[in-house]
């Protein structure tokens, strides 16, 4: 698949796995099988907020974009996300949130 991602100022987190053309949202499963090469299924035809365009299927690939939700300092490789091209399994996302890194103090 190939995911783009659309970042949203949110305290909602977000999960995604794939396996074939299913992909898992936060657990819910999307079956995208039954979409023919060429053809989309419309977005307000899905029952999800997070899947925020239609879905195709061209050159084999099915393509969508997903809302990021992000945290209020979140980094600029999440403001600005590439596109993402998933395999069967977990699917890796930018950090929800910068991690502050706590001062190392001696006594």
């Amino acid at each position: 698949m190939k995911i783009r991602l659309s970042p949203q100022r949110c305290d909602a987190q977000l999960h995604l796995a794939q396996e074939g053309d299913t992909l898992f949202i936060n657990e819910e499963p999307f079956d995208f099988s039954q979409i023919p090469e060429g053809a989309t299924l419309p977005c307000h035809a899905i029952q999800s907020e997070w899947i925020v365009s239609d879905v195709l299927r061209e050159n084999g690939e099915l393509c969508l974009t997903l809302l990021l939700p992000h945290g209020a300092s979140a980094p600029d490789e999440t403001l600005s996300p590439a596109t993402i091209i998933t395999q069967d399994g977990e699917v890796p996302l930018p950090p929800f949130d910068a991690i502050e890194e706590t001062p190392n103090v001696e006594h």
